[in-house]
């Protein structure tokens, strides 16, 4: 299968206006490259695969962060309870921080 992920692995960029290496399309529901521009010789599906493979390797390791990221307050808000926490000695801030780690855990 040739994925857009698979050739940016391998060092390839997206076709635009501007420059970049390949195109892609979806023909009779399989995606295929329509056009090559790039100096390199153009990877075999295979090659392909394999660079997928290690892309989505690296992806689902840091699933932790992607949900740790949408589980923080605002930063806005972070400064604020780090602010209260200050003036009143409080935990707020850090009570936060832990409960999104523990939560979401490497």
């Amino acid at each position: 299968m040739i994925t857009a992920e698979g050739l940016e692995q391998l060092g390839f960029t997206r076709y635009s206006g501007d420059g970049g290496d390949y195109l892609l399309a979806l023909q009779d529901g399989v995606v295929v490259i329509t056009e090559w521009h790039s100096a390199s010789p153009q990877p075999s599906e295979a090659e392909i695969e394999a660079a997928h493979a290690e892309w989505q390797a690296e992806y689902d390791s840091k699933a932790y962060a992607r949900a740790r990221a949408d589980a923080y307050a605002p930063i806005g808000d972070q400064l604020d309870m780090q602010y209260h926490d200050s003036v009143n000695g409080s935990r707020t801030w850090l009570d936060h921080i832990e409960s999104v780690k523990d939560a979401h855990p490497k």
